[in-house]
């Protein structure tokens, strides 16, 4: 069975209503089938009982015939003599009102019967059904007898009764169906409503959202223990992100010092190789330093400032920021922009620093003397270079952590592009790698609709890694 609560529910909807109409279908059956007396006795009592209704009585309180509605009715006793009939007798016995088939039809009753209730009788070798039922008028006591004939009746059950009731049911089922179906349908939509709800609101949480909480307004109260059990974990899990995004934070800041005072010792050393290879260590260290804390900075959206930025004034600035480090590698930098205004919604120092990581990895990756290409547009940005690009396999890995190129000209930290995927998660854009012939594009592109992870934090730095 498919794992699916609603359709559970919906099956046991249809499995009680199933049933119930088995149940309804097999009682009278087995009534009909081996206790048919008992519903022949109760079917003619309740219609002598109507028949004693219908009796009405002379200026002398004597009955002298029934209501007009029971009366017009006469052609049934009149035609069927041999198989019903019906009189009324008073205290001594005496008949005061019989049907059109006379006191020949009550004959074989002598004398005349006064116990109330059910009894058989036999005429002319038919079988016959019998209900005395008294009644009080006037202060006197008279007896209603009623009789039909055991085949009548069958033959009334079998061609009508049975058929009809047979039809009733068919109908009342696929009715009872059908109603019961929709209303479980409905009722299902609306009473596991706060769940889709609730599962959208999980869906929307992520580790630049874990501020956020599941709504426990309107929540059922069987699912209300789960939703306030979910919630206290996202707030462990929040304590615990944001204890470790604190300790790198930190860990990055205090190294800054020490690192500083090492260069400052190698510096005042005399030159030599072992001077330089110092100085390198020191400057690998620094930088990796500076670019994890770059990046707990750029994970954190309480640290962005939005407000409309010029993508393509942007990055001119870092072109011209990254002038002398294409030159050293001899690779020609090239901008080019579209007609179109790229105004986007961006924190201006992380946009710098994402775009300048990006330019700065197709510098480090072009070969001597080849060209590197910016395009901006409206909705994109592209970076693409002429090295010797990436497999396909190693294309979505290029954006974790300590993810390193395997032709990178200097021994990056290889935090450069991850810092660009937390920026990039930050302000909702899409960030992806594409194999180019020669070469390796990359593309930062905003949505048809650009919305900011969080457009309403307050103000931060709002300079992540600005020059």
């Amino acid at each position: 069975m498919p794992n699916s609560l609603s359709l559970r529910v919906l099956l046991a909807y249809v499995v009680g209503v199933t049933l119930s109409i088995l149940l309804m279908i097999l009682v009278p059956l087995m009534l009909t089938t081996y206790r048919s007396d008992l519903l022949l006795e109760a079917d003619l009592t309740e219609y002598t009982r109507d028949l004693v209704e219908a009796v009405r009585f002379d200026d002398m309180g004597v009955p002298d015939r029934l209501a007009a509605s029971e009366d017009g009715d006469r052609w049934i006793y009149e035609s069927l003599k041999e198989e019903t009939a019906y009189r009324v007798l008073d205290e001594s016995g005496r008949t005061v009102l019989v049907s059109p088939a006379g006191e020949e039809f009550w004959s074989t009753v002598e004398p005349p019967r006064l116990v109330p209730g059910n009894f058989n009788l036999e005429r002319g070798g038919v079988q016959m059904h019998s209900v005395i039922e008294p009644f009080e008028h006037g202060g006197r006591t008279w007896y209603f007898q009623f009789a039909a004939s055991t085949r009548m009746l069958g033959f009334i059950y079998q061609e009508f009764t049975l058929p009809f009731m047979g039809a009733g049911v068919a109908i009342f089922s696929v009715v009872l169906l059908v109603v019961f179906g929709i209303c479980a349908y409905v009722t299902l939509g609306y009473t596991l409503r706060p769940l889709r709800n609730l599962s959208e609101s999980a869906t929307s949480i992520s580790p630049r959202t874990l501020h956020a909480r599941l709504p426990t307004e309107a929540v059922p109260s069987e699912i209300a223990p789960l939703v306030h059990s979910f919630n206290r974990a996202l707030d462990r899990l929040e304590h615990g992100y944001r204890v470790q995004q604190e300790f790198l934070a930190t860990a990055a800041h205090e190294l800054k010092t020490p690192l500083a005072l090492i260069r400052a010792q190698v510096e005042l050393r005399e030159e030599g190789e072992d001077r330089d290879s110092l100085l390198g260590d020191v400057e690998h260290m620094a930088r990796q330093v500076q670019q994890l804390l770059l990046l707990a900075e750029a994970s954190e959206v309480q640290n962005y400032d939005f407000a409309t930025t010029d993508v393509q004034k942007v990055a001119q600035d870092v072109a011209a920021h990254l002038q002398r480090m294409a030159e050293a590698a001899h690779v020609h930098v090239t901008l080019s922009a579209s007609t179109s205004v790229a105004q986007w919604r961006a924190d201006r120092g992380a946009l710098f620093t994402l775009l300048k990581n990006l330019l700065e990895n197709a510098i480090q990756h072009a070969p001597r003397g080849t060209e590197v290409r910016v395009e901006v547009d409206a909705a994109t940005v592209t970076v693409r270079d002429s090295g010797p690009g990436v497999d396909p396999q190693q294309l979505s890995q290029m954006f974790s952590r300590f993810w390193r190129g395997a032709h990178r000209r200097d021994q990056g930290a290889g935090l450069g592009l991850a810092i660009c995927r937390e920026i990039a998660l930050a302000h909702g854009w899409a960030l992806s790698a594409h194999r180019a012939d020669p070469g390796l594009l990359l593309r930062l592109s905003v949505p048809d609709q650009p919305r900011p992870a969080s457009s309403s934090a307050g103000p931060g730095p709002g300079n992540i890694g600005s020059p």
